[in-house]
């Protein structure tokens, strides 16, 4: 067993020390108040879809095309946040996702949103993300002294947690009471608080005196990528278990709840799961091993629980709550020991470009898993079709777990 750290007064005070740096304290207001907002989108914009054009396809079509541009941009999107101050680039990318998202609900409240129009919408945002995502991530470390890196990326995922959870329970009773508009219309309203919570950021820049051009910047952040065999095993097992995540609950999940129990139901099964992480992240900044990294990515197989339970005709609810709750407070731990672990060991003016490469993996399959899990439930059902992205993520997950690299990276 690995050495663990346990936690006295002292660790105690230091869980909510971040919040005494002003930064922070801006860096994690914007990111809850975007997520609030991703939170009821997130329930709504499947159901709209649906609304819309009665085809769960068409559902994976409009949010697959949000990745690709989300995909298809992130290395630039690293560049950009290596080459400008971070915080101007998130108030930018904040300002086009707060009007694609209030485009987007006013066609939807006015009745003349189309299949088109909401492809098209969704690829903006995703551009939008693409920016945003590498930015946000190498911002802590600047916001916080190194000793606080831990309770600062715990408590960066307790408030998006916060956030997503509030955003999906809301989401889940006005989608049910008023519609999916409504809720994409609160989204575009908190991408644009969140913009302005980024103006009170002030931190030094990490741009390097003498600019070199974008491909010899992407050559650099692929070096540093590329040089730990730890980062770049992650992420590849992160292509298949984000892929069958976003499939499932983009796109699985709200048609077997439109058939069984319910809309509303749904945005609060999803809420439990944000509960999960932010319970996960409480734990995650008083209590982890030394070899956080490879205890967090075993845990990342609980992920599948709420799988086996949808896999039934007739999904048990409350078990559906329980699987959630567990699955989120599992990858939590995952998700600190990996941020902490990216920013130890990368180089700070190049830590944008390397979380561009990681979200890149990362994120790549998703867009073919919502498009494509559409079709294959529609082929051979949505319990088959959830076993088949179970399993995939078990055995990614146990691949990398068995890697010596990852088994052997400890906390400094």
């Amino acid at each position: 067993m690995g050495r663990v750290e346990k936690v006295g007064a002292g660790s105690r005070m230091g869980l909510t020390a971040p919040l005494r740096h002003p930064n922070f304290r801006a860096l994690a207001l914007g990111r809850v108040l975007m997520l609030f907002g991703n939170g009821m989108a997130n329930v709504a914009l499947a159901f709209a879809v649906l609304d819309v054009t009665g085809s769960l396809t068409q559902v994976g079509l409009v949010v697959g095309a949000r990745s690709v541009a989300n995909v298809s941009l992130l290395l630039l999107g690293g560049v950009l946040a290596d080459r400008l101050p971070r915080a101007l680039v998130m108030q930018g990318a904040c300002a086009l996702a707060a009007l694609t998202q209030g485009f987007l609900a006013l066609a939807l409240l006015t009745g003349v949103a189309t299949l088109p129009l909401m492809v098209l919408l969704s690829v903006l945002n995703g551009a939008a993300a693409a920016a945003n995502l590498p930015a946000a991530a190498a911002l802590t470390p600047q916001t916080v002294p190194h000793t606080l890196l831990r309770q600062a990326n715990a408590l960066v995922g307790i408030a998006k947690q916060l956030g997503l959870f509030a955003g999906m329970s809301m989401g889940g009773v006005a989608v049910g009471l008023l519609g999916p508009g409504w809720a994409i219309g609160a989204d575009a309203v908190m991408f644009a608080a969140a913009g302005v919570a980024f103006l009170f950021l002030r931190v030094p820049s990490t741009a390097a005196p003498e600019r070199s051009n974008v491909l010899r910047d992407l050559v650099e952040g692929w070096s540093e990528f590329v040089a730990r065999p730890w980062v770049w095993i992650i992420v590849l097992q992160f292509m298949v278990v984000n892929a069958g995540w976003s499939a499932t609950t983009a796109v699985l999940g709200p048609g077997i709840a439109d058939e069984t129990f319910g809309r509303t139901m749904w945005g609060l099964v999803m809420a439990a799961n944000s509960v999960g992480l932010l319970v996960g992240g409480v734990l995650a900044a008083r209590w982890q091993p030394r070899r956080a990294l490879f205890y967090g990515t075993a845990l990342v197989t609980v992920q599948t629980l709420p799988f086996f339970v949808l896999a039934d005709p007739s999904p048990v609810v409350p078990l559906l709550f329980a699987a959630m709750f567990v699955g989120g407070v599992a990858v939590e731990q995952f998700t600190v020991a990996w941020e902490v672990s990216v920013q130890e060991n990368i180089p700070p003016e190049r830590l944008s470009r390397v979380y561009s490469y990681d979200a890149l993996g990362s994120f790549v399959a998703m867009p073919m898993g919502q498009i494509a899990i559409g079709p294959l439930a529609e082929s051979i059902g949505p319990d088959r079709s959830l076993l088949i992205v179970a399993g995939s993520t078990i055995a990614a997950t146990l691949l990398a777990v068995a890697a010596p690299s990852v088994r052997s990276l400890h906390r400094r």
